[in-house]
């Protein structure tokens, strides 16, 4: 009997879901051509709900389709399997009733073989509880991790589907945004970049911005120079703000320039805001993991609002990035990763060997099938990389002290 095989994407889209779907799909044409294919619609709540489509023929042939679009062809969703409450209030499960059970008995109801998660650290804890519940009861299925997220955030994989993407993007973005410093005086520019507990986007998409701007021409004479294009400070949360000392810096950068450009991860100060607004009793909504919305918070708003009148803005502009980046199709260095892990995560399935398939930071950064407990959110950017290093001298900003954990 040919194997059948389920996918579902969860969690914030990213420049690598579609792809890897179609990555999985080319694949399994090679070692199991007759597989019987299929996804589950809007991740973890389309299995409670036993809402699938079947992969055509037609769609088998051309996977490489996939390749060439970002978001994800079977939809997401951010679901957690053990936390009852909201699946129930949500009535993707009926009261008393438990989701992970659902799951399971959704996935015989199915007959499916193997089951290939894509998603964050959310979306895969979660499929590590799916998969221990699976074998702890004797369903015999197997599940395979592929992970995905802007951030770069997850322990102990070294580079996640859709990042380096993402980071490119960011800097095409500010790109067209940076030119709005010539509609003011006294100009702020806040570049605010995805990035909950993480910095590496913003800081990766600041320096592949500054690696733009080395290609471009610039005209003295008309006030066309690198420094009013240039990025001016990178805020992150593994970094500790001097903000006085900050406000010096880019006063002075203002009184020069005519503008300052801040690349702000959004969750630089979340914590100082969060204590604000909690303080002041507002009450915060929170996602089904537990996390603050961070479009409750508006931390780029918040930003803004203090650096107005310090730097005695003429005028602030604060421009998101997230959504154009992490809908961006992968490029040519993320869709080569993504294949790598879809062969991996293929072979590993058919072998019957669950976890992730991803770089192990364990394993000198080599593709492995990565147990499910060691899968874990919060790992922290770097700040001590050398390329991090050489963009904080590059554009004069000093290296703040490590931030306490998240």
């Amino acid at each position: 009997m040919p194997k059948k095989v389920a996918f579902l994407t969860a969690g914030g889209i990213a420049p690598c879901l579609s792809a890897s779907i179609g990555a999985l799909i080319e694949r399994y044409n090679e070692l199991e051509p007759d597989a019987i294919m299929s996804g589950y619609l809007n991740g973890y709540q389309g299995l409670l709900l036993g809402k699938s489509i079947q992969f055509s023929d037609e769609a088998k042939k051309n996977y490489d389709v996939l390749f060439e679009f970002g978001g994800s062809a079977i939809g997401n969703s951010r679901v957690k399997l053990t936390n009852v409450e909201d699946c129930t209030k949500r009535g993707l499960v009926k009261e008393g009733e438990s989701p992970l059970h659902i799951a399971a008995e959704q996935l015989k109801a199915d007959d499916i073989d193997i089951l290939h998660t894509i998603g964050g650290d959310d979306t895969n804890t979660t499929a590590a509880d799916l998969a221990k519940y699976l074998q702890d009861n004797g369903y015999g299925l197997t599940v395979v991790g592929l992970p995905k997220t802007v951030d770069n955030d997850v322990f102990p994989i070294s580079q996640t589907l859709g990042a380096w993407t993402a980071a490119e993007q960011s800097a095409l973005f500010f790109e067209n945004v940076a030119n709005e410093n010539t509609t003011s005086t006294r100009q702020l520019i806040i570049h605010e970049v995805m990035g909950r507990h993480c910095g590496w986007l913003t800081a990766a998409a600041a320096r592949d911005y500054r690696q733009r701007l080395d290609g471009y021409r610039w005209l003295p004479e008309l006030n066309i120079t690198r420094p009013r294009w240039e990025v001016h400070a990178v805020w992150v949360p593994e970094m500790k703000l001097d903000l006085d000392g900050e406000l010096t810096r880019l006063n002075a950068i203002m009184d020069e320039h005519d503008c300052v450009n801040l690349f702000l991860s959004e969750g630089a100060g979340t914590d100082a805001i969060v204590r604000e607004k909690e303080a002041g009793g507002e009450e915060l909504k929170r996602d089904a993991f537990g996390h603050v919305r961070l479009d409750e918070l508006k931390p780029g708003q918040w930003f803004a609002d203090k650096l107005k009148e310090s730097l005695s803005a003429d005028k602030v502009l604060v421009q998101k990035s997230g959504y154009f980046a992490r809908s961006a199709r992968p490029n040519e260095r993320d869709l080569d990763l993504i294949k790598r892990s879809a062969a991996a995560a293929a072979s590993a399935a058919m072998e019957g060997k669950s976890g992730v398939a991803a770089l192990d930071m364990d394993q000198d950064g080599e593709m492995s099938i990565i147990d499910f407990p060691r899968i874990a959110g919060g790992k922290p950017f770097d700040i001590n990389e050398p390329w991090f290093d050489e963009l904080l001298l590059a554009i004069g900003q000093p290296k703040g002290a490590p931030a306490a954990a998240h």
